[in-house]
């Protein structure tokens, strides 16, 4: 683990392999409650053809964060995102974000797509708003919902509790007590960033957003998920123009988790245009 000091905080990185014939790095971007140990599934394959650096956005894992404050936000994470990859100084990388790192990427790729040269967007966490979905109505969504009462029991100090309510969420319920130990303990140790996001003032993804991605962009999703990331992924690929979608069949929200392999070879053989 490696560190760089971006906007005043020390980001902590993996950096592993080296990229053929001198390629871009590969960066990839956690999304909640995660850190960069979620992406130890596919680093095996990646890294046999690309140099791979996955930090953890402020406020994760390896810092175990109070919740206080109000230094947690995507706008944040979106500039110390920025920042990292002007700290790297290696020209355009490739980005890559999974859920609320999925919109993170999407935002870089808006805000200075010069820093970039393939934009790959796993589930990409957010809401659409009326532009997208005709159905769009102001306020709270269910998911927002759900996140809410999970940061309110975490916040009490029931951690597994708010897990429970987060994870079950989006997978389903029930998703929580069949989760096995390990990513259980992932889940835990960023357990107070929930409570950063209940601050977040995410905006809405629109028409116009999509439509200013001129980034080569790959969208993933898991065939098997269930409410908004679904509805998401397709809005945004049909109006990010020239876009590829894949869906991974019998996978849900991590995807690439439950499916490394095949993950790998959607990202490797678009990486390799």
């Amino acid at each position: 683990m490696q560190t760089f000091h971006v906007n005043g905080y020390d980001m902590a990185y993996l950096d592993i392999g080296k990229s053929a014939d001198g390629g871009p790095p590969l960066i990839c971007v956690h999304g909640s409650l995660c850190d960069f140990r979620i992406w130890s599934s596919v680093l095996g394959p990646l890294t046999r053809r690309h140099r791979v650096i996955a930090p953890s956005l402020r406020h994760f894992f390896p810092e175990h964060w109070d919740g206080v404050g109000d230094t947690y936000s995507i706008a944040q994470h979106i500039d110390d995102v920025i920042g990292f990859i002007e700290k790297l100084d290696t020209g355009p990388v490739d980005l890559m974000g999974h859920s609320r790192g999925g919109h993170i990427c999407f935002r870089v790729a808006q805000r200075r797509p010069d820093l970039l040269r393939k934009l790959i967007l796993a589930e990409p966490g957010g809401e659409l708003d009326a532009t997208l979905d005709p159905s769009y109505e102001p306020g709270p969504s269910p998911l927002a919902g759900m996140i809410a009462a999970s940061a309110e029991l975490i916040a009490k100090g029931d951690i597994d509790g708010g897990l429970a309510v987060f994870h079950d969420a989006l997978e389903g319920p029930g998703a929580w007590k069949r989760l096995p130990a390990m990513p259980k303990q992932l889940l835990r140790d960023n357990a107070t960033t929930v409570i950063g996001q209940m601050r977040d003032h995410r905006p809405p993804f629109s028409k116009a957003d999509a439509e200013a991605i001129r980034t080569p962009t790959l969208f993933i999703g898991g065939a098997n998920t269930k409410g908004s990331p679904p509805k998401v992924l397709h809005a945004l690929a049909a109006n990010v123009n020239g876009s590829r979608v894949e869906m991974i069949a019998g996978t849900t929200h991590t995807m690439f988790v439950q499916a490394p392999q095949k993950y790998c070879e959607i990202v490797l053989a678009f990486l390799a245009v």
